[in-house]
């Protein structure tokens, strides 16, 4: 019998140490510097600009996910000053800022996601890929992307998720603005179609309003079916034939509640 070959140890090469002038150097951003010191520090490190990006009705029932992607001017915090979270301002505050981001914001996209996408591809990828689509949505590539709480892959750019991003990062919270302004004006529009449902008010989120209406009229084609409040309304499970979304469900199989509080 012929001896199996043998393969030669493969070498280990050196490694290679810059000398410490060719070291780039080391950035630490504190939080308390301030909501654009990130995005400038990253400039000056060559790798703007840098993109927020955020989304609003992530937790919403009913109603679609809007997620949206904006870049600032760098000179523009004086301009700005004031911007936040989207949460943390008043429905006015809100409005202003948005007019404002919209003439001096350098690049900006949002994408809106509506319920049936939620519900297909569920709201955490829906989520996702509403990020990497604004962001591919830009007028020009960004060197960086922000992004708000948890990191996200597939932006062809380097990112860095950043704990309460809108809190701490002008770019999110100018995102945040862009995502809630647009949705809250499009759940207006929808409390017009179904004034049962007072969108308007609670903006589809499950206040005890919008849950007493639930369980009066039961689900619209904007509710969200995927999660268990509306699946239980609609009695989900193959004991009664529902619209969901404009898809009739006569039949559809039992389904197992995992411990986000969706249907899997």
């Amino acid at each position: 019998m012929v001896a199996p070959a043998q393969r030669r140890p493969r070498r280990r090469r050196p490694a290679q140490i810059l000398p410490p002038e060719w070291k780039p150097t080391r950035a630490t951003v504190r939080a308390s510097a301030g909501t654009w010191t990130l995005q400038s520090t990253l400039q000056r490190h060559g790798l703007g600009p840098v993109a927020g990006v955020d989304e609003a009705g992530r937790g919403a029932c009913a109603g679609p996910l809007v997620v949206a992607a904006c870049v600032l001017r760098s000179g523009d915090a004086r301009r700005l000053e004031g911007l936040t979270d989207s949460k943390l301002l008043t429905a006015a505050m809100r409005e202003e800022f948005y007019y404002r981001i919209l003439r001096r914001a350098e690049d900006f996209a949002v994408v809106v996601i509506p319920p049936a996408e939620v519900d297909r591809r569920g709201v955490h990828i829906a989520n996702i890929e509403g990020m990497r689509r604004a962001v591919a949505g830009l007028g020009s590539p960004p060197g960086y992307v922000l992004t708000d709480g948890f990191p996200v892959r597939g932006f062809g750019r380097p990112s860095l998720a950043v704990p309460k991003g809108d809190l701490t990062a002008a770019c999110v919270a100018a995102a945040s603005v862009l995502a809630k302004v647009t949705r809250d004006r499009m759940m207006v529009e929808l409390d017009a179609r179904f004034p049962q449902y007072r969108f308007a008010e609670h903006k589809g989120y499950n206040t005890p309003v919008h849950e007493a209406a639930l369980a009066e009229h039961g689900p619209c084609p904007e509710h969200r079916f995927s999660f268990v409040n509306v699946a239980s309304v609609a009695r989900v499970g193959g004991r009664v034939g529902v619209v969901q979304n404009g898809s009739a469900t006569d039949g559809i199989p039992d389904v197992e509640v995992d411990a986000g509080g969706e249907l899997s």
